[in-house]
């Protein structure tokens, strides 16, 4: 088994670089098969990646099973995150976004058991519900802690003030969300309040949903990937376009590094602070050792201006 550097998000201690589990059975075309889910996840514990996220809505359900046998008679080696909060049936049935006391509760307890775990490293509200007051749900979620349910709690897409009140009720360990040369909004607000309280970031999508490895051209996607639909503006049509023509000047960059372009893209995300752990997913093993190979490449000062000023924030094409 390969050591990765670790990193602090908050007092919690994680792999430099983690796995993002939910496109193993949800998401990006049809799920994988178990047998290959399984290995990538075995792979990516042989290979020190040891922080590991999933959430009961993917499946629904399936991939923290998923994900729970993978660990077996592994538990002391991963750092285990899930998320509750989008609510959804066996059936895939979306009920919507809850963050009931009473929801919270009864959703750590089925995550246990599909994860087949005692407890939970780190539990994130998925999203937050704007119909329930955030100290009445943190306030849930804390009461998992003093049950020693879960270590550490944690927040995903949430605004500074957001992150302030939860903060006030119970310490919030870790924010997850979108972070990545093509997605920079949090760096104006958010990025200092975590860094005021002491919040470590954990960001998905590092690779800006795939576009940043430049795997992602026109036609690329399999039919029943959500990437193809018009909920990601920035990869579709014209957009797209424009937008490979920012991954180009990455790859140049990268060539000049050695890199990969998605290796670099993820060098820049690890660069902005020992306290961002990103967690890029993918299916494939090559992939995953690719993201892997990321914590070797150091960039300068000028390497890091030189990836902003080639991907200015204003200059990417479409929403998030």
């Amino acid at each position: 088994m390969t050591t990765l550097p670790t990193r602090p998000v908050g007092p919690f201690t994680v792999s430099a670089i983690g796995l993002g589990c939910m496109n193993l059975s949800h998401a990006y075309g049809a799920p994988t098969s178990d047998a290959d889910g399984l290995a990538l996840l075995d792979r990516a514990l042989d290979l020190g990646v040891t922080f590991l996220d999933t959430a009961d809505m993917y499946g629904p359900f399936t991939n923290e099973q998923l994900v729970g046998r993978a660990i077996a008679g592994r538990r002391d080696e991963v750092q285990l995150a899930t998320k509750f909060g989008n609510e959804r049936l066996p059936d895939g049935t979306r009920l919507g976004i809850n963050g009931k006391p009473e929801y919270v509760r009864a959703a750590c307890d089925a995550s246990l058991q599909r994860l087949g775990v005692d407890h939970i490293d780190l539990y994130y509200q998925h999203r937050v519900d704007k119909t329930v007051p955030i100290e009445e749900t943190v306030g849930a979620m804390a009461e998992l802690v003093e049950a020693g349910k879960v270590r550490h709690l944690g927040l995903s897409e949430a605004s500074a003030e957001t992150i302030r009140r939860a903060h006030a009720v119970h310490p919030i360990t870790a924010l997850q969300t979108e972070y990545s040369l093509f997605t920079r909004e949090l760096e104006a607000e958010i990025l200092p309040t975590l860094r005021e309280l002491g919040i470590g970031l954990v960001p998905y999508s590092p690779l800006g949903r795939g576009i940043l490895t430049g795997a992602i051209t026109p036609g690329s996607l399999e039919a029943g990937d959500s990437r193809n639909s018009a909920y990601f503006p920035r990869l579709n049509g014209e957009a797209l376009e424009a937008n490979l023509r920012l991954v180009d000047r990455v790859r140049g960059l990268a060539e000049q590094k050695g890199a990969t372009p998605g290796q670099l893209a993820l060098a820049w995300v690890l660069a902005q602070g020992e306290d961002v752990a990103p967690i890029p997913g993918t299916r494939r093993i090559p992939y995953l050792e690719e993201n892997v190979g990321a914590v070797a490449i150091e960039l300068s000062a000028a390497d890091i201006d030189g990836l902003r000023e080639a991907v200015p924030a204003d200059a990417v094409v479409g929403e998030r």
